[in-house]
């Protein structure tokens, strides 16, 4: 691989990995302004884990939600998608880091060093992406899916800066994946489509009725078996 592209690779990586890790504990990633007078609360903002307050003398107060179980599926899905964002991107930075031709890692042995940022680089920044994507879009989708429900009785939120953000270091992360992709050799490319057409494609044991009732078991793969039996062959 090209030694700038792969810096340039494990740049967006790390700064999209960064960015997962600023975005899940921001507090703004929804938004509501209730007018009032001074004492009424003017402000609530809420992420994944608390729910904060401030009201007009700039007074804030954050709670925590009580129970995992009575939240909403999406904030359920929401934290799992991006806690593993956060998991994918530390294992994809320290195979990147070891696939690298800069690094000493594996020798001088390029083509498994390929193959281990193939393998690791590429599939873990594009799951990052994509989970962290799916995560902030699904939240997304469901604040204006309540803001614009005019039968919708409780408090409407708008997006906050928290989502912005997660969308940024999503697009990032995959940024970094597609250029690991198209910087790898071919034999590193051929490798990882070996390794996931291996795992989705398993042929076993194949069972077939004969003629006369008796189930006969034969491999998958292809076996020459000889038609005519010589007296060698009871040998």
């Amino acid at each position: 691989m090209n030694a700038i592209v792969e810096a340039f690779a494990f740049f967006l990586g790390f700064l999209g990995w960064l960015m997962v890790g600023v975005a899940l504990p921001n507090r703004y990633w929804r938004v509501s302004t209730v007018d009032g007078n001074v004492i009424t609360t003017s402000t609530i903002y809420e992420n994944l884990w608390m729910s904060c307050a401030t009201d007009s003398t700039g007074v804030h107060n954050c709670r925590d939600f009580p129970s995992l179980l009575a939240l909403n599926g999406y904030i359920q899905a929401s934290r799992a998608l991006m806690i593993a964002s956060i998991v994918f991107g530390t294992f994809g930075l320290v195979a990147t880091l070891a696939g690298m031709k800069c690094s000493k890692v594996g020798g001088e042995n390029y083509v498994l060093k390929g193959r281990i940022a193939a393998i690791g680089g590429v599939d873990l920044f594009c799951f990052v992406g994509i989970c962290t994507m799916i995560a902030i879009s699904w939240y997304a989708a469901n604040i204006t899916q309540e803001f614009f429900d005019q039968f919708y009785a409780g408090t409407k939120y708008e997006i906050g800066e928290g989502l912005y953000i997660g969308w940024s270091s999503a697009i990032l992360a995959i940024c970094g994946g597609s250029c690991l992709l198209f910087s790898m050799g071919m034999d590193a490319l051929l490798y990882v489509l070996l390794i996931k057409t291996s795992l989705l494609y398993f042929r076993p044991y194949r069972y077939h009725q004969s003629s006369r009732g008796h189930v006969v078991s034969t491999m998958a793969t292809s076996q020459s078996v000889p038609s005519n039996y010589g007296r060698n062959a009871y040998v």
